[in-house]
């Protein structure tokens, strides 16, 4: 059994990364190239030549068609052949590659890998920070030899900013500050409230004053593989509370992971924030500043899964500290028992 679900929106790209040329890209094990056409739309094909199965993001573009640069199969926006090898060979219109469903929503390009017939876009997790008016995302991409559900894991549980990523974003008080866990329908929410503490340097300097601070961090697990973080201070006595706080500098670190193989995925991060929205060069810095962070969480998530491998008589202990990765994960096996239960029922009615 796969350990993704199958029935699902997917971040393929950032929406700057589709161009003109074929960007090729493996999700959810399925080998997969994306472009864009003259009217900007995009296009996600198999990365397969049905000829002799050569990368098609190899190939050439020819207005919104692309043509293997192999034997130089051309195949239209639909996968289906305009013209063969042999161009005096009539075209067989039973040559095809295969196509998947694209959106375009919160700076991503999102592909559905399921049943096409189930492709709603209202199933696109609501990223709502990536676009509301008044807020300033932005942010980047890597690569991890991991997992996708560790990654889900870490975010679940930022008791690791202390150790990991001390200097930056941790802070003992992390540590000390209780941790609520609750369940809404497909969603888990872990919430920790930090009063009176120390701004690190991040928040410090994001809120431009001096003094202690009110600190907290929501994390939101939404299927099927997206946690954004609700993070932010304000000035002690400004009246913020963990319900509400729009008091003093927030921000929502959006946080998508789309698997790739059993034990890769691609990671889509980034920041939305309220503050400093209209200067370029924060963002530009931030960015950078962000991508930092996140290699340190890479690093640590691929040493994890190397030796999750070679001790394979071991098994991941949880505990309380664990609670939000742990419902996480339980609500992605259901998602994936109920979907496998469905397609079982639908193939006996045949």
């Amino acid at each position: 059994m796969s350990t993704w679900l199958a029935n699902a929106w997917y971040v393929a790209a950032w929406d700057r990364e589709v161009d003109s040329q074929p960007l090729a890209r493996t999700i959810c094990g399925v080998p997969m190239m994306f472009y864009r056409k003259l009217d900007r739309g995009v296009v996600a094909m198999r990365d397969a030549c049905p000829h002799r199965l050569l990368p098609l993001s190899m190939g050439l573009r020819e207005g919104d068609s692309i043509r293997c640069r192999y034997h130089g199969l051309k195949l239209g926006q639909d996968g289906i052949a305009e013209e063969m090898p042999v161009s005096s060979d009539p075209v067989n219109r039973n040559v095809c590659a295969e196509t998947f469903i694209v959106h375009e929503r919160h700076r991503f390009v999102w592909v559905w890998v399921g049943e096409k017939a189930k492709a709603d876009p209202a199933l696109i997790p609501d990223l709502w920070p990536c676009s509301a008016a008044g807020w300033r995302f932005d942010g980047g991409y890597f690569e991890i030899a991991s997992d996708y559900r560790l990654a889900i894991d870490n975010l679940m549980d930022l008791t690791h900013e202390t150790y990991v990523h001390t200097g930056s974003i941790g802070q003992p008080e992390i540590m000390h500050a209780p941790i609520e866990t609750h369940v809404e329908g497909d969603q888990v929410f872990v919430r920790r409230w930090m009063p009176g503490v120390d701004a690190p340097p991040f928040w410090a300097g994001a809120l431009r004053q001096q003094g202690q601070v009110d600190r907290w961090q929501i994390c939101q697990f939404m299927l099927p593989c997206a946690v954004i973080i609700d993070v932010g201070v304000a000035p002690v006595g400004a009246g913020a509370t963990v319900e509400r706080h729009d008091q003093g500098v927030r921000g929502f670190v959006i946080d998508v992971m789309t698997p790739q193989s059993e034990t890769s995925h691609h990671y889509f991060w980034g920041m939305a924030r309220n503050f400093d929205i209209d200067d370029e060069g924060f963002t530009a810095r931030f960015r950078q500043q962000q991508g930092g962070v996140f290699l340190q969480d890479k690093e640590v998530l691929e040493a994890q899964q190397r030796s999750i491998e070679a001790n394979p008589q071991m098994k991941l202990a949880a505990y309380k500290i664990d609670e939000g990765g742990t419902r996480a994960r339980q609500i992605i096996a259901r998602a994936i028992k109920a979907q496998d239960k469905q397609s079982e029922t639908a193939e006996v009615a045949k």
